[in-house]
């Protein structure tokens, strides 16, 4: 018989999985017959705790971590962080844990604060983003017995609980739609070459290009930054077969390309259709306002926290949560090639 979880009381007694971790651990945040009624649940349901987790809520500090390897001047202008934090902020006040935040360089720089977090104890959990091919973070994470979720990987054996979406399928319905309007040469403005995510959107057009029928469809890999978005759409829009379509990784590259056209004299989307892979507010307000994935990035920071408290209740328990794929917001910015 497996294990019973904290999910399982939880959905016995009616309540939050916070409220069964509170009354399992003796933190205020639930009434006392609310407490009596969890526990009285809890023994009926031989639910004991796993040792990890006894050892860790017996000095929780209540704060959990979170560490970006990107420029801090590109994720000033990025939309997208902005409304993550919120989301996972949002989920973590609600169980009056706080958020420590630090942005560095480099993976490897990202690796030591985690070390010095888990020597110094200053967090019960982190919450990671960007995982590149063969991440070095993961089995550091695991020997130091920290508790993680993974944002945007999809979780599998032996990896770390996740809360994702299907990159793959949201490169395939911008690549579909766009070859239905009649595009054959459509580029695509990439992201950080060694992020999964990444990879996953490349081999997603790449896969698709022979099924749709198209001329060319190369990937050029960026730092996510407005000036490289804007550099490589330079480069492809001064080619003689410069491309009907570009797909751009981020809302903000999107912009900056957009703003190349203009100064090229190319006509959006007379010459050239812009979809976004991130939607927001950027994207609406320009002229022409951008089609665009969008999703609730709010709830996807919210639910990654929520799945990082359960992790943090129950380290047994391995999560992948597949969020809802990004839907197509048609907007200006695509038409039929001229």
């Amino acid at each position: 018989m497996a294990r019973p979880t904290i999910a399982d009381i939880a959905n016995r007694a009616g309540v939050s999985k916070g409220a069964v971790s509170f009354a399992l651990n003796g933190r205020p945040g639930v009434s006392d017959a609310t407490r009596e009624r969890i526990l009285r649940i809890a023994e009926q349901m031989s639910w004991r705790p796993h040792s990890a987790a006894r050892a860790l809520g017996a000095s929780r500090v209540d704060s959990v971590g979170m560490v970006i390897a990107r420029p801090a001047r590109t994720l000033g202008v990025e939309p997208f962080f902005a409304h993550l934090l919120s989301g996972v902020q949002s989920g973590l006040s609600a169980e009056s844990i706080s958020l420590q935040l630090l942005i560095v360089e480099d993976s490897a720089a990202e690796i030591e604060v985690y070390r010095r977090w888990t020597s110094e104890h200053r967090v019960d959990g982190v919450i990671l983003v960007d995982l590149t091919v063969k991440d070095p973070r993961v089995d550091e994470l695991k020997a130091l017995e920290l508790p993680a979720v993974v944002i945007g990987g999809r979780g599998g054996k032996g990896a770390l609980p996740s809360v994702w979406a299907d990159d793959r399928e949201a490169m395939l319905s911008i690549v579909e739609y766009l070859a239905a309007l009649g595009h054959r040469r459509i580029a695509h403005v990439a992201g950080t070459p060694n992020f999964q995510h990444t990879q996953r959107r490349i081999r997603a057009l790449r896969d698709a290009a022979p099924r749709l029928g198209l001329a060319d469809s190369p990937s050029l890999t960026t730092d996510f930054s407005d000036a490289e978005g804007a550099a490589i759409t330079r480069k492809l829009l001064s080619q003689s077969q410069r491309p009907t379509a570009i797909v751009y990784d981020s809302d903000v590259m999107a912009v900056a390309g957009l703003g190349v056209a203009m100064e090229m004299g190319v006509s959006v989307p007379g010459d050239l259709s812009i979809v976004a892979f991130d939607d927001s507010i950027l994207t609406q307000l320009m002229h022409p306002a951008l089609t665009a994935l969008s999703r609730d990035t709010f709830d996807f920071g919210r639910q990654a926290a929520e799945v990082l408290l359960e992790v943090i209740a129950d380290p047994t328990q391995i999560i992948n949560r597949r969020t809802p794929d990004p839907v197509l917001t048609v907007r200006e910015s695509t038409a039929p090639p001229a």
